[in-house]
Parts: structure tokens; C-alpha cells; sequence
């Protein structure tokens, strides 16, 4: 098996499954822009409304990944400390900082637009779908200007997460840890600071790997088979 092909050691982390999964909340936040967009009779000029929604949406998250990429290491309201995080886990962030390509990024916002320009022009099918709801059709597209945001947020970052596992085992071991003190100040981190987050993350399981002991039966199995190999 190549070292291309192999399974790399940096795909033990939860986080980057975690967040790669968040590409499933995107029909989501997409169906939420397409019932705002259909709240209410429009009051500004079609192309006014599409760009006020597309810049709502867009511009923070892409403006987010190519400054102060999103720390992995959150979960809605909670972030792991810049302190508590392992060295694994910095080196990951480093890869964050450095591998994702800005090209790709911004393709990928403006593959979005398209989108939002396909679900606004079948908007007023939605129509029946928000009769109950307040007729307020600038309070809908703040929801499906916001539901937008929500929408590339869940695209870029499963993006990002995408291009850092490709990265090869010995790459990713000659990368160099981020440095602890500038987290803050070059990643965008949401969330409360916390200890942990997950019962058992990924440093966790490689210090119970090494910490476990071995049991008597055990024990004796690994002396009959030293035993064996030395006969031989």
C-alpha cells in the first residue's frame, strides 16, 4: 500500500469528520432562502434584491476563509481553547491556514450566486408554502440573506476540510504547529472558550492508547510468543 493511499494519521480527528458533515445542512439553509425569498410582495427592484441577499451571504464567509479561516476546533457555541489544543491539532490548523486554494474559494461563492439566482427566480412558488407568516417582506429577506450566509458557511468549510485531507502523511508531519498565541488573532473562532468539547477527542485516545494497561492474560500471551521467537 503507497503512502498516497494509506490511511493518514490526522484522519483520527473528529473535528474534520464533524464539520465535513455539515455539507448536509446545506439543502437545508438553502430550502429556508428559498421560503424567506418568497415572504411578503417585493419592494425593490429584482436585481437590488438579489445582490442585497447574495451580499449578506456571501461576502463575510468568503472574506472569513481567505483572512481569518474558521477554527474547526468549535461547535456552535463552544471553542476549544488555543491552549488545550494538542500539537496534531495545530498542525491541522496550520494545513487550515495555508492549504486551501483562494481560487477554489471563490468558485465556490460564486457557484453559490448561481444558485441563489435559480432558487429566487422560483421563489413565488413558495408562496402558499408561508401564508401563516408575518407578510413582511424585508424581515424575509434578512432571513434568506441570512439563511445564505448559513448556506456557504456549511459549503466553504467542508471545502476547506476536503483539501486538508488529501494532505499526505509526510506533509502533514513536517508540518509546524500554529503557534499557540496567534490562533486568536488569525482564525475566526465562534463560541465560548472551553476546555473540551467531544467526551473523547482524538489526543485523548492516543494517550489511553498508550496509558492502557495490559491485562495478566495478556501478558502471559506476549511472554509465550517472545519465548517461541527466541527458541527459534
Amino acid at each position: 500500500m503507497t503512502q498516497d493511499t494509506r490511511k493518514r494519521s490526522f484522519w483520527s480527528e473528529p473535528f474534520l469528520w464533524i464539520h465535513l458533515a455539515g455539507l448536509a445542512a446545506l439543502p437545508l439553509t438553502l430550502e429556508v432562502v428559498w421560503l424567506g425569498l418568497a415572504v411578503g410582495d417585493p419592494l425593490l427592484p429584482v436585481w437590488l434584491e438579489f445582490l442585497l441577499v447574495a451580499a449578506i451571504g456571501t461576502i463575510p464567509v468568503v472574506a472569513m476563509q481567505l483572512t481569518r479561516p474558521f477554527d474547526i476546533f468549535s461547535l456552535l457555541i463552544l471553542a476549544i481553547k488555543a491552549e488545550q489544543l494538542s500539537e496534531e491539532q495545530r498542525r491541522l490548523l496550520s494545513l487550515f491556514k495555508t492549504k486551501p486554494n483562494k481560487v477554489l474559494t471563490i468558485a465556490a461563492a460564486l457557484i453559490m450566486v448561481l444558485v441563489l439566482w435559480q432558487i429566487y427566480r422560483v421563489a413565488p412558488m413558495a408562496a402558499p408554502l408561508v401564508t401563516l407568516a408575518p407578510q413582511w417582506h424585508i424581515a424575509g429577506l434578512l432571513g434568506a440573506g441570512l439563511a445564505f450566509l448559513a448556506s456557504n458557511l456549511f459549503l466553504q468549510v467542508p471545502l476547506s476540510v476536503v483539501q486538508v485531507l488529501f494532505t499526505s502523511e509526510l506533509e502533514f508531519s513536517v508540518t509546524q504547529p500554529y503557534p499557540v498565541e496567534k490562533i486568536p488573532q488569525d482564525f475566526t473562532i465562534p463560541g465560548l472558550p472551553v476546555n473540551q468539547i467531544l467526551p473523547l477527542e482524538a489526543k485523548d485516545t492516543a494517550t489511553l492508547a498508550t496509558t492502557t494497561p495490559i491485562l495478566p492474560s495478556e501478558q502471559e500471551t506476549i511472554s509465550s510468543e517472545e519465548g517461541n521467537s527466541a527458541q527459534q
